[in-house]
């Protein structure tokens, strides 16, 4: 399969988490990172920390106009990416019944799927005209199956993945690729209030490295890690009755205002 030497990239959600991971293990690489968050204060000290290779892009991925203007000055100024990943990404539990998560369940799906496509849209055309580039989405496991509790990031997730299929197929041939990860648990602030137990739980750097490796080898789709990946396909191919009846009293994420 073959292996893509990366200079240059963009990552959403850069401030924090899976997202910083990300960012410094391509930094300590000697690369260029657009760094997209937001949260400013922390973009700098990323900055500090590896002076003359971060570009701070302090935004909202659902502000379409404020990602068009950072992809523009990053381009301008270090050319198109290698590389967008599109990681910014929110989890909240919800549930229909109560009228005060609707909002919860708009925001979880704007930022984790419009926002997905937000941070894409600009360098599509500039990758396109270079034959060349990689967009990378991170989805989840959470997507393969609906998880109780969890309606709005599980099919929020659902969407991502999706989304990022179409979008392969529309890029075939152009030189463009597109690459789904779909990690498992992951520790951070988003998995440090879940109240049970997280199987093959990964720390940060160590998931950024595995997904560095699928990235850099143009992966259409990967689990992450691979065992998670054995239990999203034996659940993906449950049948509804028994789906149902296993995870009706699984342990849920406590409903939050986001």
């Amino acid at each position: 399969m073959q292996k893509t030497h990366i200079k240059s990239l963009v990552i959403s959600g850069a401030s924090g988490g899976l997202g910083l991971a990300l960012a410094r293990h391509y930094l300590a690489r000697g690369a260029k990172v657009a760094a997209f968050a937001r949260r400013a204060e922390l973009l700098q000290v990323l900055a500090k920390e590896f002076p003359g290779q971060v570009y701070c892009y302090a935004l909202d991925v659902r502000n379409a106009a404020a990602v068009q203007n950072a992809a523009n000055d990053f381009i301008a100024r270090a050319g198109c990416p290698d590389v967008v990943i599109a990681n910014a990404g929110v989890s909240a539990g919800t549930l229909t019944e109560y009228a005060e998560d609707t909002d919860v369940f708009q925001q979880v799906m704007d930022i984790n799927v419009l926002g997905m496509v937000k941070t894409f849209q600009p360098f599509v055309a500039e990758m396109r005209a270079a034959r060349q580039g990689t967009l990378v989405g991170i989805a989840s496991v959470a997507g393969l199956r609906g998880l109780p509790g969890a309606g709005a990031y599980s099919a929020s997730k659902a969407a991502a993945i999706s989304y990022l299929e179409s979008l392969r197929v529309e890029l075939r041939d152009s030189g463009v690729k597109v690459v789904t990860i779909c990690p498992g648990y992951i520790k951070t602030a988003m998995t440090d209030i879940n109240p049970y137990p997280m199987p093959f739980l990964l720390q940060a750097d160590e998931a950024a490295r595995r997904m560095a490796h699928a990235i850099e080898r143009q992966i259409a789709f990967t689990v992450i890690p691979w065992q998670m990946g054995l239990v999203g396909r034996a659940l993906k191919w449950l049948p509804c009755w028994l789906y149902d009846r296993l995870f009706a009293g699984a342990p849920r994420k406590p409903r939050n205002l986001l």
